[in-house]
């Protein structure tokens, strides 16, 4: 980042500081996700936007070492006192949020002091990773689903805030006032909802959006969950998007959808592979298939999660895909007749709500990327429950979190695309949660980690 780009990003944001001045917005709240998939906030006053989107705003790379409860680890590249970093808001994303009036809000990119990327910092990586991609000619569209439940007051305790069935009209008739203002809260921030339901779990509910560019749609991830956490302030609500909200209970997953183009063609639909992909659709849904166990380092990162990814859940907890099958860890999705060209896609289901969004962009691209030039195959679809099936026949995904960190580390693509430190980051972090939990009941676990997401 040289004067040039200082004294442009300082002019833009002036115009927009003037705007949202006469809109009476106070500030702007500026956030990263951090390693444990936590979103962590600094704000300033709006009159103060032009310096901080020149200057950038001071923050700890420590942040990078945080673990779920806010202690934090070191490794070789993250963690101890020393260092600052300079929070960047992307002034193309800013957004004056509909549920906190007086309040704005903007993804942050982390430079060092010296202007240049921080290696670690996960967004600036899912673009990079974006970039990679285009320069084979191709673009990618992602959404990311978000599950929620919702539990009455402030208690530490989860009292579901409806008790209505698996996907039933009463809990939208017993919370109609609260689900109608996160409609029109998501609306206002020009946020494409295309739909909106009771979900399995009890007490929760998902928001589906449009799909859009990868690192927009991890922004629209990180805007969307804490729209929904306002507006369920405003109703006496308390939101969680935790893996696991109660022992033996069914957790929030964080599904991913991804689709891969190449000049306004979806290279998922319309093919002569499997069930219509085309052959780099194929080799892009190949690589991630081949990753998953490592990939769950990064979709699936907290002790909490392998309480989710079990068996006939539609937690999505063996290595293999399927057309439309809610078992199989990773789903072809191919829209109904006649609309494939456009809904086609890959449906990543053993991810949570514990995942930095844009780590888990930056590595599904850069696997699927590495599909490409392997020219990975898929296996034959699995089109049944893969529980039911003989033991071995498909394998299971790792059941505890340090053996996907160990697939992880040894996985030669991602720690080239990545970089060493991040990934040195990412696993010392796991560790420090694995360790942080061992011996603890699944009852302590869902516990401790209940309300931290």
């Amino acid at each position: 980042m040289d004067q040039h780009d200082r004294d442009a990003r300082a002019e833009q944001a002036r115009g927009i500081a003037a705007d949202l001045g006469e809109r009476g917005i106070a500030a702007v709240v500026v956030t990263w996700v951090d390693t444990s998939g936590i979103t962590r906030a600094k704000a300033v006053p709006t009159p103060r936007l032009g310096h901080a989107a020149a200057w950038g705003i001071g923050a700890s790379p420590v942040f990078d070492a945080f673990l779920v409860d806010d202690s934090s680890v070191t490794g070789r590249f993250a963690g101890g006192p020393a260092g600052d970093l300079r929070l960047h808001p992307d002034l193309d994303r800013l957004t004056a949020l509909a549920a906190q009036p007086g309040w704005a809000w903007a993804p942050a990119d982390r430079y060092q002091q010296d202007g240049t990327p921080h290696p670690a910092d996960p967004r600036l990586l899912a673009r990079q990773a974006v970039a990679r991609l285009a320069e084979r000619g191709l673009t990618a569209q992602v959404a990311f689903e978000v599950e929620w439940c919702v539990s009455r007051g402030d208690g530490d305790e989860f009292v579901p805030a409806t008790s209505g069935p698996a996907y039933g009209m009463s809990r939208i008739t017993d919370l109609p006032d609260y689900l109608r203002e996160l409609l029109e809260a998501l609306s206002a921030q020009g946020i494409a909802v295309e739909q909106l339901h009771p979900e399995y779990a009890v007490g929760q509910f998902e928001v589906s959006v449009a799909a859009t560019d990868p690192v927009g749609a991890a922004d629209l991830q990180v805007l969307v969950r804490e729209t929904i956490r306002a507006v369920g302030r405003h109703h006496g609500l308390r939101t969680t998007f935790a893996p696991k909200v109660v022992a033996g209970g069914v957790g929030n997953g964080g599904h991913v959808h991804l689709s891969l183009w190449r000049d306004g063609t979806n290279l998922m639909s319309d093919g002569d592979g499997w069930h219509g992909l085309t052959e780099q659709g194929e080799a892009f849904a190949g690589g991630i298939l081949d990753r998953l166990p490592g990939l769950l380092a990064i979709g699936a990162p907290s002790v909490a999660s392998y309480l989710r990814l079990v068996p006939s859940h539609w937690a999505g907890p063996f290595r293999c895909w399927g057309w439309e099958n809610r078992e199989a860890a990773l789903r072809l999705v191919s829209g109904v007749a006649g609309h494939g060209q456009r809904a086609a896609n890959l449906e990543i289901k053993a991810f949570d709500g514990a995942a930095n969004p844009y780590l888990v962009v930056a590595a599904l691209l850069v696997a699927g990327t590495t599909g490409l030039d392997e020219q990975a195959a898929l296996p034959e679809p699995i089109q049944v429950d893969p529980a039911s099936l003989p033991e071995g026949t498909v394998q299971r995904l790792p059941t505890q979190l340090d053996a996907a960190v160990a697939a992880f580390e040894a996985d030669p693509a991602l720690r080239k695309a990545l970089g060493e430190e991040l990934v040195d980051t990412v696993v010392t972090v796991r560790r420090g949660e694995a360790a942080l939990f061992d011996g603890r009941s699944a009852e302590e676990i869902v516990a401790r980690t209940r309300w931290r997401y």
